[in-house]
């Protein structure tokens, strides 16, 4: 599997028969090589899009060597609508083909405990591409002039100061006189909100009744409801306080499930989706061992999330959800019992009880950088699964031991885009010793190769697909 990682580019396929390469009088890097992309899918909604890069060189210093690596921004272009431009957070971490990036909060990301994370949001907010006057940016940064590549460069080589705490260039000596204007300039402000979340993620309570609130959060001017699988068709209703159905939203809505008196017990999902600006300063972390992104910009985008509701005649009537806890190293698995009887389940070898009416919040440890498969198992057959990767701090940060010196929860067998993730251990230098290429390629605005990079907004999914540039001849 090929691996890019933000500065460098890893092959552990080795090189490749038909490898394509960038040639222009400034760049010896090489062209990724094209890449194979997986059969297997989910059934959700998929766009196709191009994925387009700026960037130039920059220096690493490290452990007394430099190396060269190529620093710049992402553009991806849905062909439904919509576009998404990141930079990286993660200098050293690689970023997996077919990775599923999903919209979240600082906290669940190296962000976390970064004193100096609104510094980079400052930066995200007043320099290229959400300030694309570049001679007007050039002329506060006394840079020189500026191209679209040099201030791309320039501002991801800032963003790396304060994200990693790296000792980087910009080779370009505008780009770098970029890069020095906005780490002395930057100031902390605060994470901006999600473009759409729902909460709390689950609820659950006897059928007959309305179950919730739900609490919508969004940019969005509105956001359309609406009950996802066979629930709707068995007469559960998204509605307001007073019974009445719902079909759009705004921030701040609450909504309830209307569950039918007599309905089987069951389960159902509230899905709500909307059209918005993704806010910029919001981080992107993957469900695998891929590199953390966080926005610079984007056009209207679907984004959309879901809350689940259970309900039940009798007996214990459980809901449950899990939250990254960067914090405590570990994840939060939140379970509740709206029923008559205590509600019994067993987590990574604990058994728990949860009493009529109340709610219990368990921390389950987890290694940094491990994937984690969580399987809460409780009465009648119950199970709800979780799984993912904790990745709270930068590689340079190295791991550390999770939740109060707890034994961690043992490593779960990787996904698919996470398989080979530890096979390469070298420097990142590109094969033949070429300049190494990062989040971005200098040489052409089309990365050449076919991967698959899935980006959950909400938890909405869009596919990127870069497509395959003609060989040259």
């Amino acid at each position: 599997m090929r691996q890019v990682e933000c500065g460098r580019i890893r092959n552990q396929q080795g090189s490749c028969a038909a490898e394509l390469r960038r040639r222009t009088p400034h760049s010896t890097a090489r062209e990724p090589c094209p890449l194979r992309t997986s059969t297997s899918r989910r059934p959700i909604t998929r766009s196709v899009a191009t994925l387009k890069t700026l960037s130039d060189t920059a220096v690493i210093h490290e452990n007394g060597k430099d190396q060269r690596v190529q620093a710049g921004l992402f553009t991806m272009a849905a062909d439904q609508g919509g576009a998404l431009q990141t930079y990286c957070i993660d200098i050293h971490h690689p970023t997996q083909d077919g990775a599923k990036y999903q919209e979240t909060p600082w906290s669940g990301t190296s962000l976390n405990a970064n004193p100096d994370a609104g510094k980079i949001r400052w930066i995200l907010e007043n320099s290229y591409p959400q300030v694309n006057d570049l001679a007007g940016l050039a002329a506060k940064a006394g840079s020189g002039a500026l191209t679209e590549q040099t201030a791309a460069a320039g501002t991801q080589v800032a963003i790396w100061r304060y994200s990693d705490g790296a000792d980087v260039d910009a080779v370009n000596p505008a780009a770098e006189k970029l890069a020095d204007y906005l780490e002395k300039a930057a100031q902390n402000v605060a994470e901006p909100k999600a473009s759409l979340s729902l909460e709390p993620a689950a609820v659950s309570g006897k059928a007959g009744e309305k179950l919730g609130p739900v609490t919508v959060h969004t940019n969005a001017a509105s956001a359309q409801v609406e009950i996802g699988g066979d629930a709707a068709t068995a007469g559960v209703k998204p509605v307001d306080k007073n019974g009445k159905t719902v079909e759009s939203v705004v921030d701040g809505t609450q909504l309830w499930f209307d569950v039918p008196a007599g309905a089987q017990a069951g389960s159902a999902s509230l899905d709500v989706q909307a059209t918005t600006n993704v806010p910029v300063g919001r981080a992107f972390a993957s469900e695998t061992r891929s590199q953390t992104q966080i926005l610079a910009g984007s056009s209207g985008s679907t984004v959309a999330a879901t809350a689940s509701a259970t309900w039940g005649e009798s007996g214990p009537i459980p809901a449950v959800s899990a939250e990254k806890n960067c914090a405590k190293g570990g994840v939060d698995v939140t379970a509740s019992n709206q029923g008559d009887k205590p509600f019994t389940f067993d987590l990574a070898g604990q058994h728990h009880t949860v009493a009529v009416g109340k709610s219990t919040t368990i921390t389950v440890p987890v290694w940094e950088d491990q994937s984690y498969d969580l399987t809460v198992k409780g009465p009648d057959g119950l199970t709800k699964e979780f799984k993912g990767v904790l990745d709270c701090k930068v590689a340079s940060e190295g791991g550390a031991s999770p939740a109060g010196g707890q034994s961690p929860l043992p490593s779960a067998s990787p996904s698919t885009a996470a398989q080979g993730s530890g096979a390469d251990t070298g420097s990142g230098s590109a094969p033949g010793g070429d300049l190494a290429a990062t989040g971005g390629s200098s040489a052409t605005p089309v990365i050449a190769g076919v991967a698959v990079a899935l980006v959950v907004l909400g938890a909405g999914t869009v596919f990127f697909i870069k497509r395959r540039k003609p060989a040259e001849h």
